[in-house]
């Protein structure tokens, strides 16, 4: 089961920075998750819509200039990385999923995933990119045939998987709280992985082995290594 360190070691450092980037290569992660968003033509990791709780201050991220995101600090210290910098810090060094919170230029969004198979050691089965809006995926799909998707829900569909093997994913994204063994089988059988989100307490991670997940999104990757590898049954929260 893969260890997806969830916008990078984000229980360790500020989520979606260098910092919890470098920490989840440190923790030998098997993938690290970002999310992007636009500003001008630049694509930036940041995830909120808006930027009160990462960077405390009113208003949303998109309406930013190029200018304002570069003096940007997560909690006050952390700058807003560019997916051009963080392409070239992971490096093909782990799976590296790109997740989509806005709508990006899908023809941009493509030439940085090209760079990243020419110039930054990816290649078709490290790179991943997935999100809620499956237009867009679809959209992306045509684009880059040979590119791997993710089709992400937060329920737990009356088709079950069918979703995501209608549009060709390569992967099926599910919250925890909706995540089955019936869904899983069923993903299972259209040929697709199942990734879970947000896992991080040892019965969630035990639970997900047994259903046969393929992968979990975790906030805090080396615990959760440790927890599979039987090391540890404590929660990473001290409770």
């Amino acid at each position: 089961m893969l260890v997806i360190a969830h916008r990078g070691a984000s229980a360790e450092a500020p989520e979606n920075t260098v910092a919890a980037f470098k920490r989840a290569l440190d923790t030998h992660a098997d993938a690290i998750e970002i999310d992007i968003m636009q500003v001008e033509d630049e694509i930036y990791v940041f995830h909120d819509r808006y930027l009160r709780r990462l960077a405390a201050q009113p208003g949303r991220f998109i309406d930013l200039s190029k200018a304002q995101v570069a003096a940007l600090r997560i909690f006050s210290q952390h700058p807003v990385p560019t997916l051009k910098e963080t392409i070239a810090l992971i490096r093909g060094r782990c799976l590296l999923n790109i997740e989509l919170k806005s709508d990006v230029d899908l023809e941009l969004l493509a030439e940085h995933l090209r760079d990243a198979e020419s110039e930054h050691a990816f290649n078709t089965e490290t790179l991943l990119v997935s999100s809620f809006n499956h237009h867009w995926l679809q959209t992306l799909k045509q684009l880059l045939p040979e590119l791997r998707i993710g089709a992400l829900t937060a329920g737990c569909p009356l088709g079950l998987a069918r979703f995501a093997e209608d549009l060709q994913a390569w992967s099926v994204h599910i919250d925890i709280g909706f995540v089955t063994q019936a869904f899983v089988s069923d993903a299972h059988s259209r040929g697709l992985q199942v990734f879970v989100y947000t896992v991080d307490e040892p019965e969630d991670i035990q639970f997900m082995r047994d259903i046969g997940v393929d992968g979990i999104f975790t906030n805090h990757p080396q615990h959760t290594r440790n927890v599979l590898l039987g090391h540890t049954n404590k929660s990473p929260y001290g409770i």
